[in-house]
């Protein structure tokens, strides 16, 4: 607990090498193109919840304008600010709790990505979120929120509680291999080990909770917000349960 701010201590296992692990790439890319045109006005602001070393709110807010990110990692937001003193991007970084975040502005977006909602490991704290969110939107403000998709994980363990797969990265001798345990509770455990070619390692774990497109449409609703669509990549193309990740989409009446 930092100035009351809960940190789970994401940042302090990941500062240094999250943007290796998730490097800017194609993905990247869509999100940020996806987000630009899903929001329903720029000008109205953009509210960025889980903003991190700034990954998606740097190149978006080049397209859309300025971003406000909050974080609770004190660690990733002085990544971020790092890249903000080397001039990219228009963004304010904000150490908060996406829980319990408060402003006296409203957004016309707030968005939610790469499975943030997530690292929130029970049902009330996911509620919690998305119920701020939608206080923060402005009237017709849409929240965007992608996170992991449960059927492809439980589908990659085999009916296994625990299995190991490797990802390689474009430059040679480097990827990362994750140890997955599905947990009781919906729960997923995963241990990364990132190899880089100089032959170097890091490792990190975190602790996430599975959830459905029915499940964050439960929260939506019950924080008086509209569903509006189901998307299974940046592009718009429909929920698939094999798609890795899935993408929500709701608008407040």
């Amino acid at each position: 607990m930092e100035n009351g701010v809960q940190d789970i201590g994401y940042g302090r296992q990941f500062a240094g090498w999250y943007d290796r692990l998730l490097p800017d790439d194609a993905i990247t890319a869509a999100a940020v193109e996806g987000l630009a045109a899903l929001h329903p006005d720029p000008e109205g602001g953009t509210l960025e919840f889980g903003v991190g070393t700034g990954r998606i709110a740097l190149p978006l807010s080049e397209k859309i304008g300025h971003i406000t990110g909050v974080d609770s990692s004190p660690e990733m937001l002085d990544a971020l600010r790092v890249k903000l003193t080397d001039g990219a991007g228009d963004v304010t970084p904000v150490h908060g709790d996406i829980r319990t975040y408060t402003s006296e502005s409203r957004y016309s977006l707030v968005y939610c990505v790469c499975a943030t909602l997530s690292v929130l490991t029970t049902p009330e704290d996911q509620q919690q979120a998305v119920r701020r969110a939608a206080d923060l939107l402005a009237p017709g403000g849409r929240l965007v929120i992608e996170t992991h998709n449960k059927p492809p994980v439980v589908a990659l363990h085999e009916g296994l509680s625990r299995t190991t797969y490797f990802m390689p990265h474009p430059e040679p001798g480097s990827g990362v291999q994750t140890h997955s345990t599905l947990l009781d509770g919906g729960l997923w455990h995963c241990s990364h080990i990132l190899y880089q070619a100089d032959g170097t390692t890091r490792v990190g774990s975190e602790l996430t909770r599975l959830t459905t497109p029915e499940d964050i449409d439960g929260y939506a609703r019950a924080a008086g917000l509209t569903p509006e669509s189901h998307l299974a990549h940046w592009d718009g193309s429909p929920y698939s349960e094999r798609a890795p990740m899935f993408i929500c989409c709701y608008v407040k009446p």
